[in-house]
This record gives C-alpha cells, sequence and structure tokens, in this order.
C-alpha cells in the first residue's frame, strides 16, 4: 500500500459488507484495516473472514483510531445520521449505504455535519460509478433519443413469507419498498432526466406500516413523467426504460448486471432496429470505492453525487406523503 491509501474501517457486519469488504481490498488506493462491531467476538470473526487486520468491539473505537481515515457504514438507515455524524466529528469520510436516511430532514444533518468537519459524504449506490452508466448518461444528453417522453423505472424481488424480523418491515428502522428499492429508481430518473419533478402520487400496499409494494407516477417539465414500481412480492427485476420522439433506451438490470461481464443497454428506433451496447468493467463495489477515495483526494466535499442523494430522499419523503394521504404532493421545481 502507498501513503495515500484511504485506510477504512467497517461499522458493523451486515451482509452486504461480505461483498463491499473485499473490494476495498482490491481498490486502487484503499486499504481495509478494520471491522467494527457492537459484539468484540463478532467483529474479530468477521475481520477474519475479511482479512482486516485489526477488529473494534464498539463502532467508536473504530472512530478513536487514529490510523482510519474513512468508514463505511452498512448499519440500518435508523442509525445512518447517529454514526455519520459521530465520524465526521471525529474527522473520518463517511461511505454510507442506501438509502441514506430515513428521510430528508436526517439525510440533510448528515450532508451538513459532513461538510462542517470538511469530510467527504457519498451514499453506496454503486451503478452509478461505472462506465455503463456514463455511457447511458452520455446516450440520453446526446439527443438521440429526441424529445424525451416517458421514463419506467423497476426494482423488487420476491419473499415467500415476509420476514417480519427483517428491518425492511420495519418503518422506525427506514424499512420499505421505496426506500430499499425505489431509491433507485428514483435516483435513476433525477439523474437521466436531471430535473426534479413538480409532482408526484404514489400508491401503496401495506403490511406492519412498512409499503410492501409502491407504484408511482413522477411528473417532469415538458410533459415529462416517470413511472416506478417496488415492492418485495415479484419475482426479481431490476431494469428502466426511456423513451423519446425518436429512440428509446432499455436497460435490464441497472442496478446490477445479471452477467457480470455483460454490462449492457440496448437502443431501439421506431421500426425495432436494436443495437446493443457493451461497456465492460471492473466490479462496480471496486468503482465506487475508487470514486470515493478520488473525492476524499480532491477534497471535493460538495460533489454532485451528494446533491443527488438529498433530491432523491426528499422525492422519496414525498412519495411517501402521497401514498399515506392518497393525494398527489407538489414539488419546487429546480
Amino acid at each position: 500500500m502507498t501513503q495515500t491509501s484511504i485506510r477504512f474501517a467497517i461499522l458493523g457486519t451486515a451482509k452486504i459488507a461480505k461483498t463491499v469488504g473485499p473490494k476495498i481490498h482490491t481498490a486502487c488506493g484503499a486499504e481495509l484495516v478494520g471491522i467494527a462491531s457492537r459484539d468484540a467476538a463478532k467483529a474479530e470473526a468477521f475481520a477474519a473472514e475479511l482479512q482486516a487486520p485489526v477488529s473494534y468491539g464498539s463502532y467508536q473505537a473504530a472512530l478513536d483510531d487514529p490510523n482510519i481515515d474513512a468508514v463505511y457504514i452498512p448499519l440500518p438507515p435508523s442509525m445512518h445520521a447517529e454514526w455519520t455524524t459521530k465520524a465526521a466529528k471525529a474527522g473520518k469520510h463517511v461511505l454510507c449505504e442506501k438509502p441514506m436516511a430515513r428521510n430528508a430532514a436526517e439525510s440533510q444533518q448528515m450532508i451538513d455535519v459532513c461538510q462542517q468537519h470538511n469530510v467527504v459524504l457519498l451514499d453506496g449506490v454503486m451503478w452509478y460509478h461505472t462506465p455503463r452508466a456514463t455511457a447511458i448518461r452520455d446516450y440520453v444528453d446526446s439527443g438521440q433519443l429526441g424529445d424525451l417522453r416517458q421514463m419506467t423505472s423497476v426494482f423488487t424481488f420476491r419473499w415467500d413469507t415476509i420476514p417480519m424480523d427483517n428491518l425492511r418491515m420495519h418503518r422506525e428502522m427506514g424499512g420499505g419498498a421505496l426506500l430499499d428499492l425505489g431509491w433507485y429508481c428514483v435516483g435513476s430518473a433525477l439523474w437521466l432526466l436531471n430535473e426534479m419533478p413538480h409532482k408526484v402520487q404514489a400508491h401503496a400496499q401495506w403490511t406492519n406500516d412498512v409499503d410492501v409494494r409502491l407504484n408511482a407516477f413522477m411528473w417532469f417539465s415538458n410533459n415529462k413523467v416517470t413511472t416506478i414500481e417496488c415492492g418485495f412480492d415479484t419475482v426479481r427485476r431490476r431494469w428502466f426504460e426511456i423513451a423519446g420522439s425518436q429512440q428509446n433506451l432499455v436497460c435490464d438490470d441497472f442496478t446490477r448486471p445479471w452477467k457480470a461481464d455483460k454490462p449492457r443497454f440496448w437502443t431501439h428506433d421506431n421500426d425495432g432496429n436494436a443495437t446493443e451496447h457493451l461497456l465492460q468493467h471492473q466490479p462496480q463495489e471496486k468503482l465506487m470505492i475508487e470514486a470515493f477515495c478520488d473525492l476524499i483526494r480532491t477534497g471535493n466535499i460538495n460533489h454532485p453525487w451528494l446533491q443527488l442523494s438529498q433530491k432523491t430522499q426528499t422525492v422519496c419523503d414525498a412519495l411517501d406523503r402521497s401514498a399515506r394521504t392518497n393525494a398527489a404532493i407538489d414539488l419546487v421545481p429546480d
């Protein structure tokens, strides 16, 4: 490792950390130093599994370690604001799992405290940092689709039996299909259309005060419309289509390629002629970590991804409010 390597600790032993942790080892200019848990034995075992040399018996112990530059937080959304705040005050940069928080007020608090302490905050949406995502955005921006009309974004998976002990089934922990899955759908629309909607409306099905399925409309300028579907009761799907007056663009696995060696999307013209666009790239976890490290090295604490995170959280708040009140919600456009 070079002297400029960003030294990471992971706060918690969530399943996603088993995916992200090994990629810290392989990312250029990053080093996984330690694992923290409220259970010292669990931290030690997890550290051994992920080949991290240090374990901590508390999250605070990792923040107190001067050999740690940044933390990855895969804790439940209800804990994001607390531990991002503590990390920022300890001078640690924060890579925080999505959703950023339970609501826009909490995420704004996280942004504010990180900027006050001059540390980088980035949410854990991986696909944004891939060459495929860049190529999709460039194609949309090129105007080849024509005048944009409609975007449809879907992210679902199916539970045979709802696990009521899962954090996704507890509203106070930040659960629900909207924040777990719809976050990607909302974010992709805001990013590709490059604006905020002026009105949203949503309908949800509820279990334990949690949205287990949500369908929504978002209205943008110049009569552009986005529809969203997310839920825990349907076969796994993770696709979007963005359609214009001349062409459409389809990506059938935008959050993670079905086949790692085939990250692709398609465009179709008015006669159904299809073009496949293949953009091979390294694992998206690795690319996200390297993007995070680049932000740290350049001192970019007010980057566009952070602004997108807050806009995504704001729209999710509005969709949740709409689903709970059965009313359309007006938003202030950009």
